[in-house]
């Protein structure tokens, strides 16, 4: 019998969830935005938590004021024993520096992935030292963790970007550990290649944005991604046995209707959809 995805909404706060060491079962959590929890293996990685309002400060007073539709789930202590930090790209709700200084200060073993290109840039928001980053680019393969593996892929938010270098600015991740192969896209568009570069590395969950974009969010500096049947049919591409749409329901200039989401997941689709929710437990296998 082949594993799948279950999810199973819990009672309580998720700081109750958290308090107990990650076990062997492939289980994730949402934190809002393009934040999760995903332990396996023994292992907590936590990516592109956003658990501060950091960006309502920075844009007070702006076009987007970049208010919380939604409270942060947890704070970082919360977060209990965390192995691993990723983020996707520097855009501040994937490398947060009020979230990510007080998460890797409480924990000076942990470390941080992040993409090369944005090397001194992560460097200046987690206020680590050189040796607590591991810097990838799109097409490498690390382990990170005995038995954990991580696949940086291209992402497109809303074009391919590269530095100076040619190192790709925003990237996903597919995640091997515990027995499950998880893809977080990072902030992405749908692009020629994605399918086939992904799809060679045999996801079984695929973590996609759904917010989608327009012309106007681009013209005043907010890049957009995948739309949700642009998603659905990115998952179902690259083989993918379920797909949990998030990156929704934080800011109102660009966030995607749950109802919309939740009408798709009710269709006779050739993937389980879920539509990312607090309080819910996915499990895999």
């Amino acid at each position: 019998m082949s594993a799948e995805l279950i999810a199973t909404g819990f009672a309580g706060d998720l700081r109750s969830q958290l308090a107990q060491p990650p076990g062997q079962r492939p289980t994730l959590y949402w934190l809002g935005q393009a934040g999760f929890v995903i332990d396996a293996g023994g292992y907590r990685l936590v990516i592109d938590p956003y658990l501060s309002d950091s960006l309502a400060e920075k844009y007070r007073g702006r076009l987007y004021p970049h208010q919380r539709m939604m409270a942060a789930p947890i704070d970082t202590d919360g977060l209990g024993h965390v192995d691993l930090v990723l983020s996707t790209h520097q855009h501040t709700d994937h490398m947060d520096p009020a979230t990510l200084q007080p998460l890797l200060a409480a924990r000076p073993k942990t470390k941080l992935v992040a993409p090369l290109a944005a090397e001194a840039e992560a460097l200046k928001r987690a206020q680590v030292s050189p040796d607590r980053l591991i810097l990838v680019d799109a097409g490498q393969r690390i382990a990170v963790l005995p038995g954990v593996f991580v696949t940086a892929t291209r992402a497109a938010h809303e074009t391919l970007e590269r530095d100076e270098l040619g190192r790709y600015r925003f990237l996903g991740y597919l995640i091997d550990m515990g027995g499950v192969r998880i893809w977080h896209s990072g902030d992405t568009v749908p692009f020629d290649g994605i399918s086939a570069e992904v799809a060679a590395l045999k996801p079984d969950i695929v973590l996609l944005p759904v917010n989608g974009r327009s012309a106007e969010l681009l013209a005043n500096g907010v890049p957009g991604n995948l739309a949700l049947d642009e998603a659905i049919d990115l998952a179902r591409d690259v083989g993918a046995q379920a797909l949990i749409a998030h990156h929704f329901g934080m800011f109102d200039f660009n966030t995607a209707d749950p109802a919309v989401i939740d009408a798709r997941a009710a269709e006779g689709l050739r993937l389980r959809l879920f539509r990312a929710s607090l309080n819910t437990i996915y499990h895999w296998g």
